[in-house]
């Protein structure tokens, strides 16, 4: 008789030979059709955990967490994308509300502090039992932030409490050492963040504008005004003192978010995954209270009227303050450095969230009493010379009068007409800091990923431009009557990236339901064939095709995205799952944002629904792609393509 541990072994084992075999033809397949980077986007809390480790929320740096990356670098990815990981507050989950220097400690892999390793066994197993076992019902699919807040913090208080005691029994030596080391080298971080909680419990608001009590210096702390100076220092030590503890605790949180993100690093960088971080245009509430000497007075960010967003975007976002660009050495271009060292020390390459806030922000006012109407008269920071309703911003601009063009709204991709290269060079002064600070830390300028969507003004064009770098193409976005259409893939160059959908866009298998509903999914057809068919003969057959069966539609429409010109290809986790539910609505609040999570059995779910069409088929999808593309290598291109054809989900399937 057999052994049957022999056989699940002798199946394991070949399953690694079919995964390892796959991987080699997926890779071949991406280096003939030039794509250098295909990255898979998730963000934190949308990571799977297991059972005994899930506090309701996910997170890379658990054992669910390390196996999805696992699964994803076997699929093919060479890369994951975060999105941005800075503490946020109980009734807002959104990360790109988040700190910029303090990483989420809701990230925090609980089960990992009650094991014996670096952090001592901080937690009694039966701790993180008690917090999975008594997490909501029904709730796998979706992450509870109120819930993960509350229990993380508890938890987190344990892990210390028991750190205090051991460490004055003189146990735990090595993470005293290292808890010291952390909190002298992020001393100018971690003093501004760990006390604006306190403040906040003491004045009894969240957000420093509404602490109306006594000292009013709390409000400006780090900004004194005139003759404060000595005032705010000498509070600040009493605040220190006073706080002594809740410091310690803030830094101690800090320190294993820090601690298990490095080993993340490890991880992925045993997996060949590259690891991309996100940096969000916007301040946490304590970011812009630490920080307000570096913003803008009487001006916030906001978003203009675009295609994506007709109404325009009230984001209440400091801007930071153009008469401070001149000192390299301190104020704000020191804190974009700060930001950018810390962000290359900790991720191979960052995403820059609506970089036209870096180059070419859209303010408003920030006393006006309709936020709304005023983003939508707001105007270009360094492109407004001469409006009579923004006269303050005359002095920032870097154009003049005669290099507008008046036909278009303000803030239309054209308003700024003309630009000199000196001009340039001045609209590029961050991104000029940011490639400065990618170069000291190793890291190539194609490192940097640029969230460019709709909206392309001419000076952000322009700085790319001198930087080598693309911008987004969202091919679902496309308008298939346009054909200088933004987000039409044919449209891409090499330097671009290029994807189905983002975090705040429906996923595709949702689309599918609704293009069936209309006349659109025949249009997506014929557009398709027209770009995948090996040739012109062959393009209504597989028009007609597309049209009768969404799900290689579907196929096609990722195959899209690699036979294009550019060389990054981005998925997010809901279009490789063939999940249909939606991670971000824009311009909506409340729990069905920022919680959507890989379903649970995603392993067998997704090799049920590849084989059926129902998620993204890697081989199928790259075939097509490479029968598409023909050219000099047509052979080796077709011969290629029926390998992966032999590997996909429908002949798995058919087997």
């Amino acid at each position: 008789m057999k052994d049957a541990g022999n056989d699940r072994g002798d199946v394991a084992e070949a399953q690694a030979r079919a995964d390892e075999d796959e991987r080699g033809l997926v890779k071949a397949a991406l280096q003939l059709l030039g794509i250098r980077n295909l990255v898979l986007a998730i963000h934190d809390p949308s990571f799977p955990s297991d059972d005994a480790e899930d506090i309701g929320r996910g997170s890379p740096y658990t054992e669910g967490g390390r196996r999805f990356l696992r699964f994803a670098r076997d699929l093919g990815f060479n890369g994951i994308q975060l999105g941005p990981q800075g503490e946020t507050s109980a009734d807002n989950a959104s990360p790109y509300d988040g700190t910029i220097f303090s990483r989420s400690t809701l990230s925090i892999a609980l089960a990992r502090l009650a094991e014996d390793g670096p952090f001592g066994a901080l937690l009694r197993p039966e701790s993180v039992r008690r917090i999975a076992a008594e997490r909501p019902a029904g709730s796998e699919g979706r992450a509870l932030h109120r819930y993960a807040y509350r229990a993380q913090r508890a938890a987190l208080r344990e892990a210390y409490a028991s750190f205090v005691d051991r460490r004055r029994r003189g146990e735990l030596g090595a993470l005293a050492e290292r808890l010291d080391a952390f909190r002298k080298r992020n001393a100018a971080w971690l003093e501004r963040d760990g006390l604006y909680g306190p403040l906040c419990e003491e004045h009894q608001s969240g957000w420093f504008h509404g602490w109306s009590g006594e000292p009013a210096l709390d409000r400006r702390l780090f900004a004194p005004g005139p003759g404060e100076v000595v005032a705010c220092e000498e509070r600040r030590r009493e605040l220190l003192e006073r706080y002594r503890d809740e410091l310690e605790f803030y830094a101690f949180c800090q320190l294993l978010a820090h601690e298990q993100h490095a080993a993340l690093r490890k991880v992925t960088g045993e997996l060949g995954l590259k690891l991309y971080g996100d940096l969000q245009i916007g301040y946490s509430p304590q970011d812009a209270w630490a920080h307000q000497s570096v913003f803008l007075k009487g001006y916030l960010m906001g978003a203009p009227p675009s295609r994506t967003n007709p109404e325009g975007q009230v984001w209440s976002y400091p801007v930071l303050d153009p008469a401070q660009y001149a000192d390299g050495s301190s104020g704000a271009l020191a804190l974009v450095r700060a930001r950018m060292d810390k962000m290359f020390d900790e991720f191979d390459g960052v995403r820059l969230d609506h970089p036209h806030g870096l180059v070419c922000p859209w303010v408003y006012a920030a006393d006006a009493p309709d936020p709304l109407r005023a983003v939508q008269g707001g105007a270009r920071l360094f492109s407004s010379p001469d409006l009579p309703d923004h006269p303050l911003l005359a002095r920032y601009a870097i154009v003049s009068p005669a290099q507008l063009n008046r036909a278009v709204p303000r803030y239309a991709d054209d308003w700024v007409s003309s630009l000199t290269p000196e001009q340039v060079g001045r609209y590029s002064v961050i991104f000029d800091t940011i490639a400065s600070c990618a170069e000291a830390r190793g890291r190539a300028i194609t490192d940097i990923v640029c969230e460019v969507l709709s909206t392309l003004p001419h000076p952000l064009k322009a700085v790319l431009e001198r930087h080598g770098l693309g911008r987004f193409r969202v091919t679902q976005k496309a308008d298939l009557d346009n054909p200088k259409d933004v987000y039409r893939s044919e449209n891409a160059a090499p330097s671009d990236w290029i994807m189905v959908g983002t975090h705040d866009t429906p996923p595709l298998w949702r689309l599918l339901d609704a293009w069936e509903r209309s006349s659109a999914l025949e249009r997506q057809a014929a557009y398709l064939a027209a770009r995948l068919a090996p040739s012109p003969a062959e393009e209504g057959a597989m028009a007609r095709a597309l049209a009768s069966d969404p799900r290689a539609l579907a196929q096609a429409k990722f195959a899209d995205l690699f036979a294009s010109q550019a060389s990054n290809v981005m998925v997010f986790f809901s279009d490789l799952l063939g999940v249909k539910e939606i991670y971000n609505a824009p311009g909506t609040i409340g729990d069905h944002n920022w919680s959507l999570r890989v379903p649970r059995d995603y392993e067998r779910s997704y090799s049920e629904m590849r084989a059926s069409g129902e998620a993204l088929d890697l081989p199928r999808v790259l075939a097509l792609a490479l029968r598409a593309r023909g050219g000099a290598e047509s052979q080796e291109r077709r011969d290629l393509a029926a390998r992966l054809e032999r590997r996909s989900g429908a002949a798995r399937g058919q087997r």
